[in-house]
This record gives C-alpha cells, structure tokens and sequence, in this order.
C-alpha cells in the first residue's frame, strides 16, 4: 500500500497536490513521485515506460482555468516556443530537451497541459549557493565564476542570436549537474520561455495576448528596470544580460543582487542609478568592473545588447580565453526607446490611397505571475528542488527552419504552397490561388529599422530617408496630418522603429548593400503563411491587439487629433499610436518566426503588379512577377489598418515606385 493511502486527505494533497503518484499518462508515462510545486505548476518524476528512462513532468496547474476556446491557442504557443527551443537544444547541452507535450484530465477534472522534460540529477544554482553558504565554503573568483556560468552565458548567446530572449535568468533557473567545485561540472538553463507563455495566457478571455513589452512574468529580485516599467523600452536580449550580470555578482560576492524586501523596494533598487546593484568586493579588475557596470545599466539602450557581446567582453577583461566564436559580439538589435502607435485607411473603390498609407523550475510565478523573492538565509528557505526544467516542445505541425542564414535573418525551408486566396472574402487580385514551389531561402526577422538604415545613409552607402511623404497628389492637409511619422525625423526616439518614407529603390539599395535582396511577392507570401493555408501569420485567429500593430482605440485618439478618418479593427488599445519598435509584437511572428510581417508599416517587394492570371493550371517555380509594369507591390497592412482583410498574407496592394509614405518600408531577402 502507498504511504498516502493512509495520510489524512489534507496532508495527502499537501504531498501530492494532484494525487498523481502511481498514475500512468498517456499509456507510457509512469508517475513515480512529487518533485516540487510552484506558483503555477507542479513537477513529477516519472519513468517511460518504453525507453524505460526517468524523465520529468510539468504540469501547468496554472492554465487549467482556461475555457475550452482557449486551450488549443495555448497547445499550439507551448508548440511554437517549444520548436524554437528545440531548434537550441540540438545546439547546446546548456538547454534542458523538451521530450513530449500532452493534456491530461486530473482526478479532479481539471483540463491541465504538461510537458515531458529530460531527467536531470543535481540541483539548481540557488540551492548550492544556499548549502556553499551554510558550510561557510570559499566564495569563487571572478574567474572561476564565470567558469561555473560559461554554459549558460554560451546558451543565451545562441538563443539572442536567432531573436530569442528568456526574460528570467537567475540561479533557480539555472541547474547544476555533478559536483559545483569540480571539472566536471556543468550547468542547464532552464525555465525558457514558458513562464512568460502561461503568464500571457493567463492575461484573461480576450484573446489570452500580450505583447512583450509588457509579459510580468519574471523575478524581481533579478528584475530588469524595464521589466518593471514598460517605458524604459520592451525586454528582450538586453534584459537577459542584466539577468546574468546580477547572477554572476552572487557567485562572486555571495550577496543580495537587488535589495529590497517588497516589489516596490526592489523596483527602486532596479531602476535607480544611485542604487544600482553592487558589485561586490570579489570583483578587483577595473576593466571588469567596467563591463558588469554596463551590463546592469538602469537604461536598456546603455548595456550589452546581446549575451554573446557581454559575455565576450567580460572573458577579454580578466584575460580569458576567447576561441569560442559564437560568443564573440555578433549583430542583435539593440533595445527600443520607449514610443507610441498607430494605424491607417483601407483602399476605397474609384480613389487611390497613399500607403503610410520566445525540467524544473524550482517555482515558475506566483498566480500574478511576479515572484517576490529576495535572497534570504538558506534555513528561511525550504523545498529547493532537484530536478529538469522546461522547454518549449517541437510540435510535427511546425516546419523547422533549416540550414544557417546570417544573423537578424531566418531560414525559409522553401516547398510547394497554393499563393493566393478563393476565399468569398478575398478581393479579385488575390486570386486565383495557384500553385507556386520555392527555393529555400532567408528573409529578415524584422523589419529594417531607422537605426539600421540610417548607418547606412550616415555611410555614404543609402540616399537619406524621406523627412516628408511624398505621393502623387499628395495635400497640404496630407502633409500637415503625416510629415510627422518619417521616423528619420526622430533617429534616436525611433531607432528601432521600422524605416518609412523611403521609395522602392531606396529599399533595393539598402539591401544589396549588405547583399541581400527585397524577397519577391511569392517568397515574402510564404515567409508570412506557409505552406497549410492558413489565414494570417499566427493561425486562423482573427487579429487582435496582442498579435499585431493594427488600428485601436490609440489610433482612433491619433486620427481625430491630426484631422485623418480612420477605422479600428479592433477596440482596445495595442499600446502604439503610429509605428511601433520592431519585435514588440512576437506573439503574432509566423510559423517560421518572422516578426511583424502584418501591420506596423507596409513592405515593398521586389516584383512589379499584374493581377494573378486567371486561367494558370501549372505550377509555378520561384515566379518573379511581370518584367515592367507602372506600381511596385506592397505586402503586409500598416499601423493603420483597420479591416482584418488587409493583414492577410494573400492580401494584395500596390504604390508607384517613386512613393515615399510613412505606412510602408521594407525587410531584406537573401537567395541561398
């Protein structure tokens, strides 16, 4: 008989909160025993019964609320982090493999999601900088330090290079196999990506979105000040480098990285330059002392943006060893200023409108997805756990990308695709839909930013971008409503901002620049959907304000004060009036991760415009559109989009050449 047969059922529950122990899931999981609870989920170990291997379970207690509408969103975003995260873990042993991913129904009746997670025998960071303490054991050198953290610091380099962040990197998250002062030690990041998915998904019925300059989902006591206010700027690569830098000050020091015993306390420690995190008195080297000072900068735009580049300068500071060269400083964009949003008309019959027209985490959050949790004396603490921790799942349904393109772009497999629509909503120039096959290719993640093109004017290289819209028959009241959001009248507010109010041979120039190429109309359609068919980036869900850069309640406010007619496409508040800084919607990245391919501005392509041909029977292989025509192709929807139909992949519009509007810039191609 189990020892909980005869446990009081308060107690049993307290043991075994879901009453699992000696449980099978899915005919080939056996549950063995309670690993650790959290704010949001409940950890198992539990042994396969066909590979006849320990394995860990995560279930995600958290999610069980979620109405049955919603529980397929959620499946599918564990899917999509997940094959970003197994993309990383075939990289790197430094990232815990995701196994499985399921539902199951508790004895309860709760519907609960869960993951299937390698097994791992050791403990997490906090845990023995707890015991090390206790013992009175001698703290580690910066050298040693970053010894200890060299796998994780490498792990995060490989994740900030392909445009993923973690958003929560502290010594809970961070697991420790084999003994801490040995050789042969090595360390697993863990808890990628999913807080910050049940975090999102708990945001309520509408929708279960929420961009990521927003997400909650982090520890304050390893806060980054942007992650406790929104106005420094979204989180991103830069917020993990703040992450990392505290860690390494408490192997170093042994310390607090933030004081405060309540959230405001620790925000204040956070965001405050007088109060910055101390370094601690382990750190002697001044070149060292200058590096970890940059990394924990109060404002995200001053500190490393990527893990690779802290990481890189850090070692050459204390002389280390610097033959790794996926570590060294690579291109990651640096993090937005904090701005506004916006959106625009849809084209009206007879009148032509100008365009500007990312097991076991000791304990994921608390129920409000913000953990409290400053470092405290170990006998304070109790129920350190041992054992795996997440990642995000491959799921068959999602094309992974191959092959390696160059940093900032993504790998489009290429394949077969029917582009195009027959849909009874689709306008005539989106059909018919045709059948087209492609090369492989790469496509940028993101759209060109005004940073990024202004490097390149600044360089000689580029024509400026456009201070003033210019199309044909373009008003004084035109020009008083929209001269303002050029973004290259604000360089610096609007850095990461996409470049507008260039025309189709600026956008051509700057991409062979570098190289590359504007994607042609068939290869910009498949980045953006694929090849299931699918009606938008994301899914068949219809836009709302988490997913992309479209028309709300900001933009209706922005048109009635600049005298410009507008339409919402939906009701809330996306949280940018005009432009918004690029990546701040990933939630609404299509299948192969390619960030605001809809809304935010327009994007020129390469081909000229000619309506689909009727009658084509035959497939098509990497079409390049008519060679002459008088209009170059737009695809995308702007920030002022206000029907759903302009932010379908399929949808179609047009603009001369010579046009320079703020709704539409560009994103580069590159042939492979």
């Amino acid at each position: 008989m189990d020892e909980s047969d005869t446990l009081p059922p308060g107690e049993e529950r307290a043991r075994d909160p879901l009453l699992l122990a000696g449980e099978i899931i899915d005919g080939k999981y056996a549950i063995e025993s309670l690993v650790g609870t959290g704010g949001t989920s409940v950890v198992y170990r539990a042994t396969h019964l066909v590979w006849k291997r320990p394995v860990a379970i995560k279930l995600f207690r958290s999610l069980s609320e979620i109405p049955p509408h919603g529980r397929a969103g959620v499946l599918e975003e564990f899917a999509r982090e997940g094959q970003l995260l197994t993309v990383l873990s075939e990289q790197t042993t430094a990232i815990v493999q995701a196994r499985d991913i399921g539902t199951m129904v508790t004895k309860a009746g709760e519907w609960t999601p869960y993951l299937v997670l390698e097994w791992l025998e050791g403990a997490t960071l906090e845990a023995v900088l707890e015991r090390e303490q206790a013992e009175g054991v001698r703290k580690r050198s910066l050298a040693e330090a970053i010894a200890l953290l060299d796998p994780a610091a490498r792990a995060l380099a490989l994740a900030h290079r392909r445009g993923i962040a973690h958003r929560d990197v502290k010594p809970s998250n961070l697991f420790v196999v084999g003994p801490p002062r040995s050789d042969d030690v090595s360390i697993k990041l863990l808890d990628f990506g999913i807080a910050k998915v049940v975090a999102e998904f708990k945001q309520g019925e509408q929708g279960f979105r929420q961009t990521s300059a927003s997400a909650t989902s982090f520890t304050p006591a390893y806060g980054a000040p942007e992650q406790f206010s929104k106005d420094l700027g979204p989180t991103g690569p830069w917020t993990d480098v703040f992450g990392l830098a505290l860690v390494l000050m408490e192997v170093v020091s042994g310390l607090a990285p933030l004081a405060g015993d309540s959230l405001a306390e620790l925000q204040v420690a956070s965001t405050r330059i007088s109060l910055r995190p101390s370094l601690g008195p382990g750190v002697a080297s001044t070149p060292a002392k200058a590096v970890l000072a940059r990394a924990v900068a109060v404002n995200p735009r001053e500190r490393y943006a990527s893990a690779g580049e802290f990481w890189s300068a850090l070692r050459a500071a204390v002389d280390l060893d610097q033959s790794h060269p996926w570590i060294a400083p690579e291109s990651t964009p640096h993090p937005p200023p904090p701005s506004a949003v916006m959106t625009l008309r849809p084209p009206r019959q007879g009148r032509r409108w100008a365009v500007g027209a990312f097991a076991l985490a000791a304990a994921l959050t608390t129920a409000a997805a913000v953990t409290v949790h400053a470092r405290r004396p170990p006998e304070a603490r109790r129920g350190a756990s041992p054992a795996t921790t997440v990642a995000r799942v491959a799921s068959a349904a999602i094309v992974a990308p191959v092959a390696t393109c160059p940093d900032g772009m993504v790998a489009i497999p290429g394949g077969k695709f029917f582009m195009g629509s027959d849909s009874k909503d689709a306008v005539d120039n989106e059909k018919p839909a045709h059948k087209v096959a492609l090369a492989p290719f790469c496509i940028d993640r993101f759209e060109v930013t005004t940073r990024a093109y202004r490097a390149c004017s600044d360089a000689g290289e580029c024509k400026r971008a456009g201070l003033v819209n210019d199309w044909r028959g373009i008003t004084d009241q035109d020009h008083e409503s929209f001269d303002s959001q050029c973004n290259a009248l604000n360089p610096e507010e609007r850095a990461e901002h996409p470049i507008n109010c260039i025309d189709w041979q600026q956008a051509v120039d700057f991409c062979s620049m570098s190289g590359r190429r504007l994607p042609t109309e068939a290869e910009w359609e498949f980045a953006a959907r694929g090849p299931d068919g699918r009606k938008y980036p994301w899914g068949d869900e219809a836009p709302t304000a988490g997913l992309l850069n479209a028309c709300g309640s900001e933009c209706v406010a922005w048109g009635k004060a600049h005298k410009v007619e507008v339409q919402a496409m939906f009701e809330v508040d996306d949280g940018w009036a005009t432009t918004a800084p690029v990546g701040s919607f990933p939630r609404g990245a299509s299948r192969y991760g390619v960030e605001d391919v809809v809304g935010n501005v327009w994007e020129w392509v390469a081909d000229w415009y000619a309506p689909y041909a009727e009658d084509q029977q035959e497939q098509q292989t990497d079409p390049r559109g008519p060679e002459r025509g008088e209009a170059r192709v737009i695809r995308g929807g702007a920030w002022n989009g206000g029907y759903p139909s302009w932010v379908r992949p399929t949808f179609r519009y047009r603009d001369a050449p010579k046009t320079r509007s703020y709704g539409i810039g560009l994103r580069c191609a590159k042939s492979r």
